[in-house]
């Protein structure tokens, strides 16, 4: 552990996090990532472009440098820039920032065969720089391009680099694992070189995620005396992206006594928004903000939940704008669906429970998404069919439906036992399953009741694999409703339909001779205990 010291968080998602292939912010999104970057999640400092991209890259600038300014967040704006005085400070001050970021070479194979320059040369260059910059007001921290191959391999320059800038006006000196090859002992090795030499500059630790090691590469530079760690909101960033913010501030507080400003509970809202302007989806067992990482799906967990909340580590959902869910599906067990039930806050029978659990594994055996939103629509139908005794059942159907052509379908159903087999057509599918249902119930001297309503509903979310609930309201000498749940519309109907042939069969089977010659003794079995079980 640590001591009480405060750790900067930088947030890049806007420089280097728009570096991820086919990743552009507009300019009016670059601001409201900004917004909620310094005024929801409290991180210390953001980094929103680079000097001399482009004229949108010059606008996206200026709306944040006029709102940063407005709210007296001027200093925690920073701009990358180069050493080529004086074009990037320039460039900067028109954008209206006051902090340059300044990119050096921080190991010698890329002084000699990108810049073609002696040490000497690039240490004139940057002086300059940075005293142009202290000029214009301009304050300014220096990155060491890829300063991990300069230790791994030209760590003199490196090490003498470090001394340079540290007798210059610079407040902070950036330490890139450009390449993200560092593994977790060099960092710790490096790092501790470094900061114990120079113990009282500020250093930044800036890792790339190519070997998932930059959480891991973080934790161990907070261990030997970095200041400052830069993150991109869910990991954003060239090639494997960069140190995600999500899952390094969950891990400093947890493994660290050092202070952060950051507000983790703004964490999720703050990565879906990032989702949806980089265009980028976030993997659903992505640490934090995945949309699976607080879901127990095996049964034996919201068991132990239950009991003893047995399976809950210190990465609490609720941490993180969160909540924690038990999935619905073939391995869910008894457990997870009472924990969905309990949330609903209702309570089933034994009997009832066991046939819920049963038809939701069913649906998971299918490959079905079965979400928490809907269990009270499978709950609704399967208490329906609880209630019901099934004599009547569609054997097979064929429905079609093209384009110049009127639905049609083919309809078999057995009725006691006995098969029946019609087709029809119709102004729809349905309206031609109900033709073949009649032609088969005239053939047997028996009437069906009349469709009054029909209502079409699926669970909140709005996806498209949600199922569907038909609730159809019948007359036939009292009014009532039966429902169908499936993940097609019309299958769905068809199952509310098959459910009201029982209804009527029941009736049927309770009244002596036909109801029509006795219409009192029909209204009495209407009005029966059994009936009103079944009608609600």
């Amino acid at each position: 552990m640590g001591n009480n010291r405060k750790i900067e968080i930088m947030d890049t998602t806007l420089r280097d996090g728009e570096q991820t292939s086919g990743v552009s912010f507009l300019p009016s999104e670059k601001l409201q990532i900004a917004k909620l970057l310094l005024e929801e999640l409290k991180v210390d400092r953001i980094e929103v472009a680079s000097a001399r991209v482009s004229e949108g890259e010059m606008e996206g600038v200026k709306k944040i440098t006029q709102w940063a300014s407005e709210k007296g967040y001027l200093d925690r704006v920073e701009v990358l820039g180069f050493v080529d005085t004086p074009a990037s400070v320039d460039w900067i001050l028109e954008s209206g920032a006051k902090v340059m970021n300044l990119l050096t070479k921080g190991s010698e194979n890329h002084l000699t065969y990108q810049l073609k320059k002696t040490p000497e040369a690039h240490f004139e260059d940057i002086r300059k720089s940075v005293e142009y910059a202290q000029s214009k007001k301009v304050s300014v921290n220096v990155y060491l391009e890829d300063w991990s191959n300069g230790m791994r391999n030209s760590m003199n320059y490196t090490m003498d680099l470090i001394g340079h800038l540290t007798q210059l006006p610079v407040r902070r000196i950036m330490l890139p694992d450009t390449l993200g090859l560092l593994h977790p002992r060099e960092v710790s090795h490096f790092i501790k070189l470094i900061t114990s030499e120079y113990a009282d500059t500020h250093f930044d630790f800036h890792a790339h995620n190519d070997y998932d090691l930059s959480v891991a590469n973080v934790l161990e530079a907070i261990y030997n005396g970095i200041s400052g760690i830069h993150t991109t909101i869910n990991g954003l960033g060239e090639r494997a992206g960069n140190a995600p913010l999500e899952s390094v501030i969950a891990v400093l507080k947890d493994f660290t006594d050092f202070r952060l400003s950051v507000k983790e509970n703004k964490i999720f809202r703050v990565s879906k928004l990032v989702e949806q302007f980089s265009g980028q989806h976030i993997p659903s067992n992505k640490p934090v903000v995945g949309e699976n990482v607080f879901t127990q799906t095996a049964g034996i967990h919201a068991d132990g939940d239950n009991k003893k909340n047995l399976y809950f580590n210190d990465l609490l959902p609720e941490r993180f704008g969160r909540q924690r869910k038990y999935a619905l599906g073939k391995t869910s067990g008894k457990a997870n669906i009472v924990k969905n039930i309990q949330e609903l806050g209702i309570s089933l029978e034994p009997d009832e429970l066991t046939k819920v659990t049963q038809r939701i594994i069913e649906l998971g055996d299918k490959k079905e998404r079965v979400t928490t939103e809907d269990l009270p629509y499978i709950i609704s139908d399967v208490l329906q069919n609880n209630s019901i005794s099934h004599t009547i059942f569609i054997e097979g159907y064929n429905l079609s439906h093209s384009k110049g052509l009127r639905p049609t379908v083919q309809l078999k159903i057995n009725i006691n036992g006995e098969s029946y087999e019609e087709g029809s057509s119709g102004d729809g599918q349905y309206d031609a399953f109900m033709k073949a249902l009649k032609k088969i119930y005239k053939s047997i001297n028996r009437e069906l009741p009349k469709l009054i309503n029909y209502h079409v509903t699926i669970p909140p979310g709005g996806k498209t694999d949600a199922f569907v609930e038909t609730v159809i309201t019948w007359e036939y000498g009292k009014i009532f409703k039966t429902k169908g749940l499936d993940s097609d519309q019309t299958v769905a109907a068809l199952k509310a339909t098959e459910k009201m042939l029982n209804i009527i069969e029941q009736i049927k089977i309770n009244i002596p001779g036909n109801p029509k010659d006795n219409p009192e003794q029909e209204k009495t079995n209407f009005y029966g205990n059994e009936y009103r079980a079944v009608a609600g």
